[in-house]
């Protein structure tokens, strides 16, 4: 017998990018004070051996709550500040060693910064392993309250969303956020305040469809799993799951367990599947990677597209999301996270469909306890129903980030953002202005 599991006593939530097609899809303290100075260190994180990027890798500077993540090409783009360049950076992916240099060892430029694979059979540990991988899962979540955050704070969070046509860049958005994050242990949801944004859209790669993403922010702050359970497991959805132990990893030479999730058969609606990676000794969650299990297009696609043409059916083809987790004096806090809606339009009387992606992800770059908690006002807020291309401005600017770290932009981006430049500058010539810098 199947079952329809959001006919049970409470449904299950499914984290949700909001599209349009017209179409929009629905997927006191300031820690943004200016540093007097900073130095710009460029380069890539690769595999040792293979010598293959390594994605999302995390570099941060030893003794402070600075920043920045590996791109979709493994490169990365770290702003120290001028008081800190005598200081250490520790890199760390997961699987693989933990690697520390000091800063005075990286060039300016072109860092080549190689990590080993450090893989631990279970079978290989001298520890007791968990019988029961549902059980394990249930005990980390309960543990929130001692082993993340339990401080109101504030973040600065890089924000970027882009949308594609196959493979072609269609629209770039980016933005340095606040985020009032409160403790793990509230219920409140954390408030996010708009510091600074800008934009690329190119409105003719889409079919003369204006697709937008609803939700900016929020579609990658929901994606922490431990702040925001309700999403994905709660005391009732989590009995729809079969949990398993697969092999054993490390990071920061620490054991992780990995536990595997996939829906019981028995259920029909679309729900998720993907890894846990949980801390063996003191049973925290450091990361998870999951997607949609899209087990019914026309459902999946009343779940996320909010409006379309009448002329087109619209379907998700594919829903992914990660979060990772990092660590400072013992606690763990919401350090980056990203979500990826791959999808379908298939209009009327064309012979070919159109195959569109959008993504978003967010990365903390630094942050500090929020003594006052203060929080913005409620119209100072942004709101979860944002449309983030819509608020922002353009590419004029080459300096426009100032000293805030970000996620370094893949080729593709950076050339289409150097375009708009020059066009810029043209245009302003042409028309007897000054040119952009």
């Amino acid at each position: 017998m199947k079952y329809n599991s959001t006919t049970t006593e409470k449904k299950v939530f499914i984290k949700s990018f909001f599209v349009s097609i017209l179409m929009v899809v629905t997927f006191g303290t300031n820690v943004l004070a200016q540093q007097d100075s900073f130095k710009e260190y460029s380069g890539e994180v690769l595999d040792k051996d293979t010598k293959k990027p390594l994605v999302f890798a995390t570099l941060s500077l030893e003794s402070s709550n600075v920043s920045t993540i590996t791109n979709t090409e493994g490169k990365f783009l770290l702003k120290v500040p001028e008081a800190k360049s005598n200081g250490t950076i520790n890199i760390s992916f997961l699987g693989y060693k933990s690697l520390s240099l000091p800063i005075s060892e990286l060039k300016e430029n072109n860092n080549k910064l190689f990590m080993t694979e450090s893989v631990t059979q279970l079978s290989e540990v001298n520890i007791k392993v968990p019988k029961d991988a549902e059980g394990l899962v249930r005990e980390t979540l309960k543990k929130k309250g001692e082993n993340y955050i339990s401080d109101p704070t504030v973040m600065t969070a890089f924000y970027r969303e882009t949308i594609k046509k196959r493979r072609k860049n269609v629209s770039l958005s980016e933005a340095v956020v606040n985020i009032y994050k409160t403790p793990y242990t509230s219920n409140r949801t954390d408030a996010l305040k708009l510091y600074k944004a800008r934009k690329s859209t190119d409105y003719s790669k889409l079919d003369t469809v204006a697709l937008k993403l609803q939700g900016g922010p929020f579609n990658a702050l929901f994606v922490d799993m431990v702040k925001y359970p309700d999403y994905i497991f709660t005391d009732e959805s989590i009995n729809y799951y079969n949990f398993s132990f697969v092999n054993s990893t490390r990071v920061n030479d620490k054991l992780i367990y990995v536990v595997k999730f996939e829906q019981k058969p028995e259920y029909i609606d679309p729900m998720y599947k993907g890894k846990l990676y949980i801390d063996a000794d003191k049973k925290i969650l450091t990361s998870a990677i999951y997607s949609l299990n899209i087990t019914d297009k026309n459902l999946a696609a009343r779940m996320f597209v909010r409006k379309k043409p009448r002329n087109a059916n619209v379907w998700p083809t594919e829903v992914a999301y990660r979060v990772d987790y990092r660590e400072k004096d013992g606690k763990w806090y919401y350090g980056y996270s990203n979500a990826l809606l791959e999808f379908k339009v298939d209009w009327d009387k064309r012979l070919f469909n159109s195959v569109y992606s959008m993504s978003c992800e967010m990365a903390i770059t630094d942050w500090e306890k929020n003594l006052t908690n203060t929080v913005p006002k409620s119209k100072e807020r942004i709101k979860s129903s944002i449309i983030l291309s819509d608020e922002a401005i353009g590419f004029a600017d080459p300096d426009f980030w100032g000293e805030y770290n970000i996620i370094e932009p893949e080729k593709s981006i950076e050339s289409a953002i150097k375009k708009i430049q020059r066009q810029l500058r043209r245009a302003k010539n042409n028309n007897g202005g000054t040119s952009a810098p």
